[in-house]
C-alpha cells in the first residue's frame, strides 16, 4: 500500500508530466504562413487550442483533488480499520448543446456590438422576451474595444456571454477605400464572431442581430417555428425578421402571421445554419459582407423567409453608413406588437413547391392596374391588384412613386420573390411584378 505522501507526490508528478507534454504539443505545432485571409482563422484556432488546454488542465486538477480525497479516506481506513468505498468520479461535463430535435433545438442569439452603449436597449428586449435561457443563450461579440459599451455588457453578468474580437488594428485597404475602413472592420468582426459560434462553441445554428436592433415580443417564437423549415427545405438559406418595405402604411398589421419567401437577403435579425457558414467562411469577403451575400455566386438561387410585419426595428442612426436610408425608410419600419403563436401554425405553405403553386397564380390572377390609378385610389372594387414593370427603369420609377425602396442588388429587388414585391398601398394589396414569363434576374440591374 502506498503511503499518503507517496501517493500525493505521484499525483503531482503525473499532473506536471501531462501538462508538460501538452505544452510541448502546442509549441511543436508547425507554423503555417498566414495569408491576408488567414489571420482571423489563425486567431480562432489559437483560441480553440487555448480552450482545449484549459479543459485538460481542469481535468488534471480534478484528478489531483480525487487523489487527495482518496488518500484521506485510505488514511481513515488504516487508523480505524473501516472499509470505505470511494465515490466514483463524476461524469465529464456535457459538450455544448447540439441539435437532436428541431422542436427543442438550441438557437443562440449572436449580438454584434461595437461602440454603442445603447446596446442595453437591444439586450433588455432580448432578455425580456426570450422564453428560455437554455434554448436561447445570448452571446455578445464586441469589436472596437469601447470601454463604456463593455461596461454595459458586463452589467448583465451571467445572463449573457461576452466575447471580444481581439484584433482591433486598422486593416490595409486600397487608397480609394480608406473612407470604407469601417466596412472592412465589420466584415472582419463578423467572420471572427461567426467562427466563435460555429467553431468554438459548436452550435448547429445561430440568430444574428446587431446592437441597434429592438426585437418584437414573438421574435423567438418566429425563429423557433421557422427553424425546421430551414432544415428541411434546401432551397432556403436563411430566415430573416426584417421586411425592407415594412413601413406601417405598407404592411397589413392585421395579418401579422403572414410570411413570405424572398430572393433578397434582408439581414437585420437572421438565422443561419452551421452548414452555410462552412460554405461561406473560406471565401468570406474583406468588406461589404451583406451586399456580397446578395451576389448570385453566394445566393445560388436560394431564398430566405421574411415576415409581412418586421420582428426587428433599428434605432441606430449612427454607424458606418452615416444614416443612409435611416431617415427615409428605416426609422418608419413597423415593429410587430402582437404575439403570433407561430409554432402552432402550419407553415408548410412556405416550402418552395407549395409556395409557387399558391403564390404565383394569386399574383398573376390579380387585375392589372396603372400606377396613376393606384395613386388616384381608383378601382377600389378590384381588391388586390398587380402593377407590371418591364425593365429596370420602370421598376425604379414605380417603386419611387409608391414609396418602396427602389434599389436593386444583383438585379434582385428588396423583399422580392421571382421579381415580385408584395406590399400594401392605401389599404389594399399590391403586387409589383414582372411579366408572367419572367426568366430570371439580370445582375446588371444594380
Amino acid at each position: 500500500m502506498l503511503k499518503k505522501s507517496s501517493l500525493v507526490l505521484w499525483g503531482a508528478a503525473l499532473f506536471i508530466a501531462w501538462n508538460g507534454l501538452l505544452l510541448l504539443f502546442l509549441w511543436s505545432r508547425p507554423p503555417s504562413p498566414a495569408s491576408p485571409g488567414e489571420g482571423d482563422r489563425l486567431t480562432a484556432e489559437v483560441i480553440r487550442l487555448a480552450q482545449d488546454a484549459e479543459s485538460e488542465l481542469e481535468k488534471q486538477k480534478e484528478l489531483l483533488r480525487q487523489i487527495h480525497r482518496y488518500s484521506g479516506l485510505w488514511g481513515q481506513r488504516r487508523r480505524h480499520g473501516v472499509r470505505i468505498t470511494p465515490k466514483p468520479p463524476s461524469p465529464p461535463s456535457p459538450a455544448p448543446p447540439r441539435l437532436t430535435d428541431p422542436a427543442g433545438a438550441v438557437l443562440p442569439v449572436l449580438v454584434m456590438a461595437c461602440d454603442r452603449s445603447t446596446v442595453r436597449r437591444c439586450l433588455d428586449k432580448l432578455l425580456r422576451y426570450r422564453p428560455s435561457a437554455q434554448r436561447f443563450p445570448v452571446i455578445v461579440s464586441q469589436d472596437c474595444g469601447h470601454a463604456e459599451t463593455a461596461r454595459v455588457i458586463a452589467s448583465y453578468g451571467d445572463a449573457v456571454t461576452h466575447i471580444r474580437q481581439p484584433d482591433l488594428g486598422d486593416i490595409p485597404v486600397p487608397a480609394e477605400h480608406r473612407k470604407f475602413q469601417g466596412y472592412y472592420k465589420i466584415a472582419r468582426h463578423y467572420r471572427w464572431a461567426l467562427g466563435q459560434v460555429f467553431r468554438t462553441f459548436r452550435y448547429r445554428a445561430a440568430i444574428v442581430v446587431e446592437d441597434d436592433l429592438e426585437v418584437a415580443p414573438d421574435f423567438f417564437e418566429y425563429f423557433q417555428a421557422t427553424f425546421p423549415l430551414l432544415l428541411a427545405d434546401r432551397s432556403l438559406w436563411c430566415v430573416s425578421a426584417w421586411n425592407d418595405n415594412g413601413k406601417e402604411q405598407m404592411v397589413d398589421v392585421g395579418q401579422a402571421e403572414l410570411l413570405y419567401r424572398t430572393d433578397f437577403f434582408p439581414g437585420l435579425g437572421w438565422l443561419l445554419l452551421a452548414e452555410l457558414w462552412d460554405e461561406l467562411e473560406p471565401k468570406w469577403p474583406r468588406a461589404f459582407w451583406d451586399d456580397w451575400m446578395r451576389q448570385p455566386e453566394q445566393r445560388r438561387d436560394r431564398s430566405c423567409i421574411r415576415p409581412e410585419v418586421s420582428r426587428t426595428m433599428t434605432f441606430g442612426r449612427k454607424g458606418v453608413s452615416h444614416g443612409q436610408f435611416f431617415d427615409q425608410y428605416l426609422k418608419f419600419i413597423k415593429l410587430n406588437d402582437r404575439f403570433v403563436p407561430f409554432t402552432q401554425l402550419d407553415l408548410s405553405y412556405l416550402k418552395k413547391e407549395e409556395y409557387e403553386r399558391s403564390f404565383l397564380p394569386k399574383v398573376y390572377a390579380a387585375p392589372e392596374v396603372r400606377v396613376e390609378e393606384l395613386q388616384g385610389n381608383r378601382r377600389r372594387d378590384l381588391g388586390a391588384v398587380r402593377l407590371q414593370y418591364s425593365g429596370r427603369d420602370s421598376f425604379k420609377a414605380f417603386a419611387k412613386a409608391l414609396g418602396l425602396m427602389d434599389d436593386l442588388k444583383s438585379g434582385v429587388p428588396r423583399a422580392g420573390y421571382r421579381g415580385i414585391v408584395s406590399f400594401v398601398y392605401r389599404g389594399r394589396r399590391v403586387y409589383l411584378a414582372p411579366p408572367s414569363d419572367w426568366t430570371g434576374y439580370d445582375p446588371s440591374w444594380s
